[in-house]
């Protein structure tokens, strides 16, 4: 049987602005995560 996880924190993507959920590989650096996925963040606006 799958259960749902609805209490998980959320956050919105730094590069796509879509939301994302709190994983476990994330336990420790939750507080520094800003992007979805790698992909998002090779694509990140570049700092000038």
């Amino acid at each position: 049987m799958a259960h749902k996880k609805p209490n998980l924190p959320t956050k919105t993507c730094a590069t796509c602005g879509r939301p994302f959920t709190w994983r476990k590989k994330w336990a420790k650096v939750w507080d520094e995560v800003r992007y979805c996925s790698d992909r998002c963040r090779r694509a990140r606006p570049k700092q000038s």
